[in-house]
């Protein structure tokens, strides 16, 4: 085998063709990895565009076998490994084509399409430069192609998606013309990659077995301690035993390697990435070569730093009340970000250049920054790389808290004002804000800001997130918000609007008595909590819009106390609203062959209707604008596409990407992303995994009661066949768990795992008071055999030949859903699908053993 580092371009250029074996699993990069990709090309971008000297980035290994060479034919490369970052790139240039077409510019797209994508003077699969698997064939030549049905809802299709957006949201907030020119120069050319080329005859499938085994390679850290043990012949076994051993004992393999980063960002070299982290502090320590004494002084501090380190990920260990209480706050908060900005303040107050009160005052304005922004649902992009400039970027002229809050205050780091905080507490989806714990915690220093004598012991506690007006409410709800709505608005629409915002949200430990009861029953059971908020609640004679806002108003005040905003307090003036990043965000999202509303999109950035009406007829280059339909499913009789335009009425396109219409010009509903699934799309935490404790010893009899009844009293035609189906899952091996809500779901449940490791599948969720039986894509993503999206699609096919189910392939990421109705007359049918399901888990599971 050869090796060689080489540019992307110098890759793929040429008559070739890279072709994906099919040992091969299908393209899986999410939405995580590609945001790490393209954070690395914004910062070469920006490198370059400021002048700086722009090293190569590093991307990883391309292992290639050589393949049948056809006379006249193109030169194939079998991919061994590495096909995810190479359908990556390829995915990134083909949106780039895509985006220099929507710019005019009919030179850029020639040429990325030339250089990168096709081999010009071929035809058929020969015309493609990268092949990928079969089962992810036809969606990526959708891409090349430009076909309509390009960014559906594979993983293929949502890569694609991403670039589009991330490459339009880039070009609209750089200030130089060059950006986007600069972009393509990045992922040409600066953008490296070793390729590995075997020689012929080599056994392919035995080189991929070999690189992907499941051994366990050095970690950055061990790689550094053997270089610096290396480099201390002498007092190398003192300075293990002594400083070394007892730091690596103490924090663990996974918190050493996190400290040998900070320690890199914490000096200065804020854009280190921990993958760098050997090669770094490599570089560092290679002018004290020889000198033994300089190195088991470097090891002294990186010790006393971790001990500084321990008292950030266990707060109990901090001395101070102040800074103690700040550092348990935030470790209650969770995540890694704060790290490189705590570790730095707890160096300064070691080091005596500051006190322990300033340094909790600075970490207070950290939680704020942190806060404010979840509450505003400000884009997280860039936020770590906020918080590792940091240390490097603070006035050391001034105290550390003043230093902390100028710093965060500058207009490129989005602290939310006052005045966006009060807006968003009174219009954001808060419910689908950051993680459950997040969430959970705003609400709980709401409630402790209170000061209550006897304050609540949040930690045996057992409480959750309660909506007052309920996600399903009955008819009662919905007179009563009918004498609130806006003209052209129904109560469902304020329903909507209103129902996950802060306002209308509780912590209680009687979820499941309130559920969606009416008014007077949930004054009954807050009346009677001992939290604050439920009892202002309950004093309360009646819980609509005015309420929901007035109270929203009340906890803005709260907030202000408890997390201080920025340094002048006022948003810029000429500032675009964030929430139109976020529809543009939401738009770019949405698969192929879907649409949604304008009150759907207004759920989810936290407007109104309107409003999103009228953006979108002064934006009408917005990419997927023309999904955006009334809610009746029509194409609005006021959008237009831009001056000049020469594309296609908004019907056509759709019907183009698969979208059906009936003969009145309404779209059908299954084809609809409603507010969640848009919110589902753009990473929120909207659907919590089912709440239900597996029970190995037996069912819970009372919930399988109530499960029945609610069943028979709703659906009596369905009963039976619903209740057959699950004994007909009893008989292949599966149980059932229900959940623990009013209305009392069912979720037939199988173990395809083994006995050592229990691994939970299930295919759907069956609700007996609201009808509906969703399919759940959304978790069988994440879980083996169905995160292959082929077994997904599948499954959805099977369910679709059973009249009365018709599930849009474009929602094999989400939870689509049909009537239990179904199950009246198809109880058979359905049995035969979910035999299918149980024999795919159980083969699955038969390979792995």
């Amino acid at each position: 085998m050869r090796a060689q580092e080489i540019t992307f371009l110098k890759l793929v250029q040429g008559d070739k063709q890279f072709q994906v074996p099919l040992y091969q699993r299908t393209y899986s990069w999410g939405r995580e990895q590609l945001k790490r990709l393209w954070e690395d090309v914004g910062e070469l971008v920006d490198q370059h565009l400021s002048g700086e000297a722009t090293a190569p980035h590093f991307l990883g290994s391309v292992v290639l076998a050589p393949g049948q060479i056809q006379a006249g034919g193109v030169q194939r490369w079998l991919v061994v490994d590495g096909q995810q970052r190479m359908t990556t790139l390829m995915l990134a240039f083909t949106a780039l084509r895509d985006h220099l077409r929507e710019t005019g510019d009919a030179r850029g797209v020639d040429r990325v399409h030339r250089q990168t994508l096709v081999n010009e003077f071929h035809e058929g699969l020969d015309h493609y430069r990268l092949l990928p698997t079969q089962a992810d064939r036809e969606a990526y030549t959708a891409c090349v192609q430009s076909r309509a049905e390009a960014g559906g809802s594979d993983n293929i299709g949502a890569a694609y998606r991403f670039f589009l957006g991330a490459l339009a949201e880039g070009r609209e907030a750089a200030d130089d013309d060059r950006w986007i020119t600069t972009v393509e120069t990045v992922l040409k050319d600066l953008l490296s990659i070793v390729e590995i080329t075997a020689e012929p005859g080599d056994n392919v499938y035995r080189i991929f077995e070999s690189i992907n085994n499941t051994g366990v390679g050095l970690s950055q850290s061990d790689l550094l301690r053997n270089y610096v043990f290396m480099l201390l012949p002498k007092q190398g076994e003192r300075v293990y035993q002594e400083l070394w051993l007892p730091m690596q004992q103490t924090l663990g393999p996974k918190n050493l390697e996190l400290l040998v980063w900070l320690d890199l960002v914490v000096r200065g070299h804020h854009k280190t990435k921990q993958s760098e982290i050997y090669r770094e502090q490599q570089k560092r320590l290679q002018p004290l070569t020889g000198d033994e004494d300089a190195l088991q002084r470097e090891v002294a501090q990186l010790a006393e730093r971790g001990r500084r380190f321990l008292r950030i990920i266990e707060p109990r260990r901090e001395r101070s009340p102040a800074l103690r209480a700040v550092l348990e706050r935030l470790a209650a908060w969770g995540g890694q970000t704060h790290y490189p900005l705590a570790l730095h303040l707890l160096d300064l107050v070691d080091g005596g250049s500051t006190t322990s009160d300033d340094a909790a005052e600075a970490l207070k304005y950290v939680e704020s920054y942190l806060v404010r922004r979840l509450v505003c649902q400000t884009s997280t992009t860039g936020l770590n790389r906020i918080f590792m400039e940091a240390p490097k970027e603070l006035e050391t002229d001034r105290p550390a808290a003043e230093a902390v809050r100028r710093f965060l205050s500058g207009r490129r780091r989005r602290w939310p004002s006052d005045e966006e905080l009060r807006e968003a507490i009174r219009s954001k989806p808060f419910y689908w804000s950051g993680r459950p714990p997040q969430r959970s915690y705003i609400l709980r220093r709401l409630e402790e800001s209170h000061g209550s004598t006897e304050p609540v012991d949040f930690v045996k506690a057992n409480l959750s997130v309660e909506h007052v007006l309920p996600q399903r409410p009955a008819a009662s709800w919905f007179d009563l918000l009918a004498d609130e709505t806006e003209p052209n608005q129904t109560p469902q629409e304020l329903h909507d609007l209103l129902v996950h915002t802060l306002g209308n949200l509780t912590l209680t430990g009687d979820n499941a008595k309130l559920s969606n009861s009416p008014f007077e029953r949930k004054q009954q059971l807050l009346d009677s909590s001992a939290l604050r908020m439920n009892q202002e609640i309950a004093a309360e004679r009646r819980w609509g819009k005015a309420e929901i806002l007035a109270r929203a108003d009340r906890l803005t005040e709260r907030a202000v106390s408890l997390w201080p905003g920025p340094i002048g307090g006022v948003k810029p003036a000429r500032e675009e609203w964030p929430g139109w990043a976020e529809l543009r965000a939401a738009l770019v999202a949405m698969p192929s062959g879907t649409w949604t509303t304008y009150g759907d999109v207004a759920e989810v950035i936290g407007s109104h209707p309107v409003p999103v009406g009228t953006y979108l007829g002064s934006n009408p280059t917005v990419i997927g604008a023309y999904r955006v339909l009334t809610a009746d499913g029509r194409i609005s009789a006021a959008f237009r596409w831009a001056e000049g335009s020469d594309r296609q009425p908004p019907q056509e396109l759709l019907m183009g990407e698969g979208v059906r219409f009936d003969p009145s010009g309404r779209a059908h509903g299954s084809q609809r992303l409603n507010a969640a699934e848009l919110a589902t799309l753009l990473g929120k935490d909207v659907t919590q995994p089912a709440s239900f404790d597996p029970l190995p010893d037996g069912e819970d009899a009372a919930a399988a009661e109530r499960f029945r009844t609610q069943l028979q009293e709703h659906w009596p035609e369905a009963s039976a066949g619903v209740l057959g189906t699950l004994d007909f899952w009893r008989l292949q091996g599966g149980h059932v768990t229900y959940g623990r809500h009013e209305e009392t779901s069912c979720f037939p449940m199988l173990d395809a795992g083994t006995s050592r490791q229990p691994h939970l599948v299930w295919p759907v969720a069956i609700y007996p008071v609201s009808g509906t039986v969703d399919v759940v894509f959304q978790y069988l993503k994440d879980r083996r055999p169905f995160d292959d999206t082929e077994q997904r699609r599948e499954l959805l096919n099977r369910l679709n030949k059973i009249e009365g189910i018709d599930l849009p392939e474009a929602k094999l990421e989400l939870r689509p859903s049909f009537p239990v109705r179904v199950f009246a007359e198809h109880e058979e049918e359905i049995c035969g699908v979910l035999d299918w399901f149980v024999h795919t888990a159980a083969l699955d599971l038969a390979q792995r053993e």
